[in-house]
């Protein structure tokens, strides 16, 4: 009897590993540009191009695209990625006399096969190494020696990081200042059904009167019109509340004290030409910036700015968020 059994039923070959897609990804772009994929295990998902050091993609379990780029965006040189997350250095804006938002958003970043560590999370297994060096032509309109490391993770939430460490290599002993800026373009479902809420009281310049400073006077920020401000010594955390997509962005910034949110409105729009006409109603720039109080080292010294963010469903207490909600999910 064991015998006709065992005729009837093959003894079980060992059971090969389940084999997980990779976490990195080495890919091409719309226009032959490399980005890389990172893949969580759990369906989290972001791209960086290596042009640029731009996150252009952040995708949590169920698919939505998390962040805005422009049905015109222009995937190559000379210009930058119109959306995801360009990386503004040595200067944001026109705060200073170098082309605006600096060069770091317009060029080739490599990847860095041997970066310095960084705390250890274990919970972290998702993550890419990008490294900018000046060439001999950027040293010609801005004449300091730098490395700029840049790692975007996956967190175990899907939470998106991105930490940035500039370190001056001068060997001539001198230092340098920059202003920097996360410029980070959130999609949304209407800019007229979203609120900011952690700005409020803040002072801030307004670049649309001549960089006057003001103070804000509202219970919490809502879009009616053309937005380019700098908010000052803002908080480490700021909530973007999409009311349409019951959807609540949680940014927190460590090292950047300011904070930039910019909307073109119609007017504007209709005057970039990577942006659609009607696109400002899909997306909102909130940007971890360190624009008012430049960011000065010395030689050998290293400077580290952080961005995480998370998307988590809304909850409401009286119109106010529930910060326990939004921060555990």
């Amino acid at each position: 009897m064991a015998g006709a059994a065992s005729a009837s039923s093959p003894p079980p070959t060992p059971k090969s590993p389940k084999l997980q897609p990779p976490l990195l990804e080495r890919a091409k772009g719309p226009s032959g540009l490399d980005k890389i994929v990172l893949r969580d295990p759990r369906g989290f998902t972001a791209e960086v191009r290596l042009y640029g050091g731009q996150v252009t993609s952040w995708k949590k379990d169920h698919g939505d695209e998390l962040l805005f780029v422009s049905n015109k965006a222009i995937f190559k040189s000379p210009g930058a990625i119109r959306g995801g997350i360009p990386i503004c250095f040595p200067q944001f804006g026109t705060h200073g006399n170098l082309e605006k938002h600096g060069f770091a958003r317009n060029r080739l970043w490599s990847i860095d096969d041997n970066p310095p560590p960084l705390p250890v999370n274990s919970a972290i297994k998702t993550f890419a190494d990008l490294i900018l060096k000046p060439s001999e032509e950027d040293l010609k309109i801005w004449p300091h020696s730098f490395e700029f490391r840049l790692r975007v993770a996956l967190g175990p939430k899907g939470d998106l990081l991105v930490t940035s460490r500039i370190r001056n290599t001068n060997a001539d002993g001198r230092p340098f200042s920059f202003t920097f800026a996360y410029h980070t373009y959130l999609s949304v479902s209407d800019i007229s059904e979203v609120r900011i809420e952690g700005l409020e009281t803040l002072d801030y310049f307004d670049n649309l009167q001549d960089k006057k400073r003001y103070t804000e006077q509202g219970d919490a920020i809502v879009f009616e019109s053309e937005v380019d401000k700098i908010y000052l010594d803002a908080p480490q955390k700021i909530a973007i509340i999409d009311h349409e997509k019951k959807r609540t962005f949680v940014l927190r910034k460590d090292g950047l004290p300011d904070a930039v949110v910019w909307n073109p409105w119609d007017k504007k729009s209709k005057t970039i030409p990577d942006f659609g006409d009607e696109e400002y109603k899909q997306m909102l720039c909130v940007e971890p910036a360190a624009v008012e109080k430049p960011i000065t080292l010395k030689p050998g010294e290293e400077w580290k700015g952080r961005l995480e963010l998370s998307a988590v469903p809304s909850s409401y207490y009286s119109g106010q968020l529930d910060p326990d909600k939004v921060l555990h999910g």
